[in-house]
Formats: structure tokens, C-alpha cells, sequence
């Protein structure tokens, strides 16, 4: 059975944002501390970190909803 086109494009976002969320935390050397007391590659960790996860979960819940399975 094929998925339809959306399925893709939405696993993709959620694929994406999930990556992205990740990124935030690593540490980088030439950035300022962020929140948390660490210089990471997003000074606006942890606060960017539970955004970007909460879109990817949100993204996630939407294609689960719009694709499920009869």
C-alpha cells in the first residue's frame, strides 16, 4: 500500500524538527552560556529544545491522525 504524498512531506518535518532539536544542545566553544550554564550551539536552551520537540510531537500526532489506517 502507498502512502499518500502528505505522509512523506509530514514525516519529513517531524524528521527535521526532531534533528534540529538535538543540534540545540550540542556544546560550541564560541557561543555565549546559555540558561543552563554551558556554551551550546542555541543560547536559547533548554526553551528552543522543548519548542522544536514539541512541533515535532505535535507534527507527528497530526500525520498519525490524518493517515491512520482503516
Amino acid at each position: 500500500m502507498r502512502k499518500q504524498p502528505g505522509y512523506s512531506i509530514l514525516l519529513g518535518l517531524t524528521i527535521t524538527l526532531t534533528v534540529l532539536a538535538i543540534l540545540t544542545l550540542l556544546p560550541v566553544a564560541t557561543h555565549p552560556a546559555n540558561v543552563l550554564g554551558y556554551r551550546s550551539l542555541c543560547t536559547w536552551v533548554p526553551w528552543s529544545t522543548l519548542i522544536l520537540a514539541a512541533l515535532a510531537g505535535t507534527s507527528c500526532k497530526l500525520r498519525s491522525r490524518i493517515f491512520k489506517s482503516h
